[in-house]
């Protein structure tokens, strides 16, 4: 009985904490419509900045009439297939070159290339050698991403701490074990920032792909609007899609980083 209470008592403060750190970013948010509302109220121009209750009319239109849904999923698919192809690609990478010091000497130069070409141009050269259809698309985008994932990944590994592994090596840990209990939670604080960065910057190229060669998507439906000087639409299917990375932030990755770093604040707590 006794036992069995301990586990439960533990999750409360846990609890508390994961209350305590979501007030701020309600109140954040709520604070930042306001002060959208009152933009918008001594501007006094929809045409130029409409209310958060005008383009909360609009989207709630867009979506009952099924346009907004089929093109949020459109861009979600893309966003999807492309940070996954960027994060398994630039792990690998990352991954290599921070093992082998030689590899990294040689092809980090590669790197640098990569992060410094404009992502207008690859998505331009993507459309022009590919085509203009989805794989050249996705292609695009994760190109643009997969030397920032690296980049993370190889800091990451270069940061491992040798003592961490000489310990495991000497209680003769498994390698899945090894992986899982010293070098994930090393690593991850180098994989949630190229997560969220990734996250991030991926959606927003997405946009610029669809608004350059795509008949569908958010970034599509924008490149509309935009011609039709509908600053409220603009904002409905933008701000749709940025609602649902606010979520996938705090409800995903978020949990995902507390789950992770648990063993550092057990830590604390002990010391």
């Amino acid at each position: 009985m006794l036992l069995a209470s301990v586990p439960r008592h533990g999750n409360v403060p846990a609890m508390t904490k994961t209350v305590t750190d979501t007030k701020p970013v309600v109140i954040s948010l709520i604070a930042l419509i306001v002060l959208w509302a009152a933009a918008a109220w001594m501007g006094d121009d929809p045409s130029v900045l409409p209310a958060p209750g005008e383009v909360w009319r609009i989207a709630k239109a867009e979506t009952l009439s099924g346009e907004l849904p089929h093109h949020f999923l459109a861009t979600l698919r893309r966003v999807v297939f492309a940070f996954a192809l960027a994060m398994g690609l630039g792990c690998a990478i990352g991954g290599i070159m921070g093992l082998s010091p030689r590899l990294n000497r040689w092809f980090s130069s590669w790197l640098v290339v990569l992060l410094n070409i404009p992502a207008l141009v690859v998505i331009v050269l993507c459309y022009l050698w590919i085509g203009l259809n989805e794989t050249a698309a996705i292609t695009a985008v994760a190109l643009n991403k997969t030397a920032m994932v690296a980049v993370s990944v190889r800091e990451g590994v270069q940061a491992l701490d040798p003592k961490l592994r000489d310990m495991s090596r000497v209680f003769g840990m498994q390698r899945s074990a090894v992986l899982r209990h010293v070098v994930l939670p090393q690593l991850w604080p180098y994989l949630a920032g190229a997560m969220r960065n990734g996250v991030a910057i991926i959606w927003k190229i997405v946009l610029v792909v669809e608004f350059l060669g795509r008949s569908n998507g958010i970034g599509f439906q924008i490149h509309l609007y935009f011609q039709l000087f509908e600053t409220g639409y603009v904002l409905a299917y933008a701000l749709s899609f940025v609602a649902f990375m606010l979520l996938v932030e705090f409800a995903l990755i978020g949990a995902m980083e507390r789950r992770a770093t648990a063993w550092r604040r057990q830590s604390a707590g002990a010391s």
